[in-house]
């Protein structure tokens, strides 16, 4: 039994375009973004035997907006979904909202970096009472208040996700595979690189050269033990490529 699994990084965020740490706070995308989550939706749509039969968010709005512009491009809206805060970005910490090229000229390139890219080193944490920290959002109600990061390193996000992983989408993986369909997960750059560390087994050390491109899906083929089949971006190659590459000059 072959499993197909579909990740989907959101479209490019306002704060995405502005060059500014997002982490947690809820900002929706730009025109740019819509029309990249549209085109994944294409590109879903046009994928020979993909069967998409679930889908998986984050609980921000543009993950969860990317997924319904992709879902209504490719006639699947109807698809049943679960959403958890385990598949939200990174919190960035006090760094959220500030812009990225000002964070690099004011601490150092290699600070920069080591907050952004390093497996176990997390941001200055957010103050307590700080108003953006997400405490008293409905969305976290339920989420018990020493769960909900002040700020994350990448250790800490693939802590939270793969639970979630394992416990929710895992058993769609499964049953849905039994049927010949397929699983979307449609999340963000860190979420979504701490699954395809847990996937192909990448070391801490070679993550943080992994760039996640805005709106391109990617697509797993796993055998039925969770082993990576086959692996790729749909549509062309040098694009998302490219897509990559200017993610990794965000902080430039």
């Amino acid at each position: 039994m072959v499993l197909t699994l579909v990740l989907l990084r959101h479209g490019q965020s306002v704060w995405n375009e502005q060059n500014l740490f997002t982490g947690w706070e809820d900002v929706g995308l730009t025109a740019t973004g819509e029309r990249e989550a549209v085109a994944a939706g294409r590109l879903l749509a046009d994928e020979p035997g993909l069967d998409l039969r679930s889908l998986h968010t984050s609980v921000l709005v543009r993950a969860i907006r990317t997924a319904e512009l992709a879902l209504a491009e490719a006639g699947r809206s109807w698809l049943p979904v679960s959403r958890s805060w385990r598949l939200n970005e990174r919190h960035y910490g006090d760094l959220t909202g500030k812009d990225k090229k000002e964070t690099a000229e004011r601490y150092g390139r290699d600070q920069l970096q080591a907050w952004r890219r390093s497996y176990d080193v997390a941001p200055p944490a957010m103050p307590a009472g700080d108003p953006r920290r997400s405490d008293a959002d409905p969305r976290y109600r339920d989420v018990p208040r020493e769960s909900l990061p002040a700020t994350e390193c990448l250790k800490d996000v693939v802590e939270r996700a793969l639970p979630y992983f394992e416990q929710a989408i895992v058993p769609d993986l499964v049953a849905e595979g039994a049927r010949g369909g397929a699983v979307l997960v449609a999340a963000h750059g860190n979420s979504l690189r701490a699954l395809r560390m847990h996937l192909e087994h990448i070391t801490p050390a070679d993550i943080v050269s992994l760039e996640v491109p805005t709106g391109i899906p990617f697509v797993y083929e796993l055998g039925d033990d969770l082993a990576v089949v086959s692996s790729r971006y749909l549509g062309d190659a040098a694009a998302a490529t490219a897509a990559a590459e200017a993610v990794a000059r965000q902080a430039g």
